[in-house]
């Protein structure tokens, strides 16, 4: 249900990472992963499930949002998540 902004103590600006800022140019991330780094965590921070859930759904807009400085590469298997990585001159498709 819509909550009127005056129910709040404090607003706060809705920014976020660019991918330049989050991600190493070297490296490539899987989606669970971002989800972490976008939080401040480290990519391996074990988290509960339905934490993880949650920063899903911050990360998988953030990825299509920056969808034109990403590159992705197959999983390694069928039951692994798409890897994404920074576009660079080396990754150019």
């Amino acid at each position: 249900m819509p909550r009127a902004k005056s129910e709040f103590e404090e607003l706060y600006p809705c920014d976020f990472y660019t991918p330049q800022e989050l991600l190493d140019e070297q490296v490539m991330y899987s989606v669970y992963e971002i989800a972490r780094m976008l939080q401040g965590l480290e990519p391996d921070a074990e988290i509960d499930e339905g934490v993880e859930d949650i920063l899903l759904d911050w990360a998988i807009p953030w990825i299509m949002r920056n969808a034109d400085e990403l590159v992705i590469a197959e999983p390694p298997s069928n039951e692994e998540p798409g890897y994404y990585g920074l576009k660079s001159e080396q990754t150019e498709v």
